[in-house]
């Protein structure tokens, strides 16, 4: 199976493309061109770099979120335009699963994050089942304070492997002390999720749980800015 996978949650975001499990081709976003243009060509080097073209993609992987609402839509909009026009399956794919998957065995509580700017973190944990993850509550948005305080009392006294991108996010704050007397680090990751989401997405196609350009929808978690100020503005009678 050969799986193109696409990351566009925030300015980190990158392009894979896989076959088997294997990652054959990573693009990364290393600049500040917009992904509006970006993206076609990375896609397109994946590919040539590959000596393979989009009609032998067996299927995509797509981050869904959370993260940037510009980001997550081109990304989305165009797999969509491709699953449509070549009629092949979509995989929607957490980021915060994506990172949660790196994390380094040892407990069985996993608290995935990376940086959401505005000082907060898109977090989610998760409780290890064998080789699988199964996520407690919904993916949030929330204080680097109070995301350590929501994964310590879900695990109660056991202890959690934490996991991001962006560690310093959390270590600064006071409330991680406590969790480091219990001897637990952050674990840092890449920001290149493309091939890990790639994985995730071709083990879900494997199994059936594709989906179609027309089901494929965004978790963004935060609502976007004009949505939040539109609605301030009716609040307010304006």
């Amino acid at each position: 199976m050969i799986v193109l996978a696409i990351d566009t949650c925030d300015a980190r975001g990158s392009v894979a493309l896989l076959r088997d499990g294997d990652v054959l081709k990573v693009v990364a976003h290393d600049s500040a061109e917009d992904y509006s243009s970006w993206l076609l060509p990375a896609v397109n080097e994946a590919l040539s770099g590959s000596r393979l073209a989009m009609g032998a993609v067996d299927g995509y992987a797509a981050a869904a979120g959370p993260g940037s609402f510009t980001g997550v839509r081109v990304g989305l909009t165009a797999v969509k335009a491709w699953s449509e026009v070549y009629q092949k399956r979509i995989a929607a794919v957490s980021r915060l699963e994506a990172l949660a998957m790196e994390a380094a065995g040892g407990t069985d509580w996993v608290a995935a994050f990376f940086n959401a700017q505005r000082e907060q973190v898109f977090g989610a944990i998760y409780q290890r089942n064998g080789t699988a993850l199964m996520r407690l509550g919904e993916e949030m948005v929330i204080a680097p304070a109070k995301f350590v305080e929501a994964a310590a009392e879900l695990a109660k006294s056991e202890k959690i492997s934490w996991v991001t991108m962006d560690a310093e996010c959390l270590v600064s704050d006071e409330v991680w002390k406590a969790r480091e007397k219990r001897l637990e680090k952050v674990q840092s990751v890449s920001s290149v999720r493309a091939p890990m989401i790639g994985r995730l997405g071709m083990a879900a196609l494997a199994e059936g749980r594709g989906t179609d350009a027309l089901a494929l929808d965004a978790n963004y978690v935060r609502r976007p800015d004009a949505e939040i100020f539109w609605k301030g503005k009716a609040a307010h009678g304006r």
